[in-house]
């Protein structure tokens, strides 16, 4: 049976109003493989911490995370993070390989346990506010939080095979087997959590990486969270 977290998380969030509203602000940035999704998030949360210093919040910090998520995942699992990498990599568990991993292993966590905690770090993440979150199906699991902004990071696939096959060496053939594969699976894990064709599925803003420069990009991604009130 699918996780309906969402739903979850909505009906835990209604009888605790006050935590709901005070909730983030939170970044979320998906894109398509082959377009720079962590360039921009660091150029956005630089960018937010000069002008926060400019501005006097010395408290103020934004941060951006991907890696972190796993790491964090892994620690409240305690789990070493290579044995969740398979998650992370877009990959499932087939029948066979979670009974077998049930019985040798005291530690054992159902890929279902492992994908819920992954949600559950990154709501907490969100939750707590001056995050960008790169990927992971971000937007999914944060969506219904209201000082929030969802980015998608698009281009066409021939600029996405120029740009794989030269920072990866390979073919053109081959960086497309890889781009659409990949692209295949970070919109399964997404659905995941999200469910196919719903109204979670819906950016805010769509970004066209051949065409707007990351400089541009970041320019555009800081007005929209100043104009909606989510610098700090």
């Amino acid at each position: 049976m699918k996780l309906d977290l969402l739903k979850y998380m909505s009906d835990r969030l209604q009888d605790e109003t006050d935590e709901y509203e005070e909730a983030g602000p939170v970044i979320t940035i998906s894109r398509l493989y082959g377009c720079p999704a962590k360039i921009i998030a660091k150029n956005v949360s630089d960018e937010l911490n000069m002008k926060a210093k400019v501005k006097g919040y010395n408290d103020l910090n934004w941060s951006y995370v991907t890696k972190e998520i796993m790491s964090e995942s892994a620690k409240e699992l305690e789990m070493d993070p290579s044995k969740i990498k398979y998650v992370f990599d877009y990959k499932k568990k087939g029948l066979v390989d979670e009974i077998v991993a049930a019985h040798s292993s005291k530690y054992y966590k159902s890929d279902r346990a492992i994908r819920k905690t992954i949600a559950r770090v990154i709501r907490n993440m969100a939750r707590e506010g001056h995050v960008i979150i790169v990927g992971r199906g971000g937007v999914a699991i944060t969506r219904d939080i209201p000082r929030s902004l969802h980015i998608n990071l698009e281009a066409p696939l021939d600029w996405r095979i120029v740009r794989i096959a030269e920072k990866y060496d390979k073919s053109f053939e081959e960086a497309e087997k890889i781009i659409v594969d990949v692209d295949r699976k970070r919109k399964q894990f997404r659905e995941y959590f999200e469910g196919k064709n719903t109204d979670y599925t819906q950016f805010d803003i769509t970004f066209n990486c051949m065409t707007l420069s990351t400089d541009e990009i970041t320019s555009i991604i800081i007005r929209a969270i100043e104009e909606r009130n989510l610098f700090k």
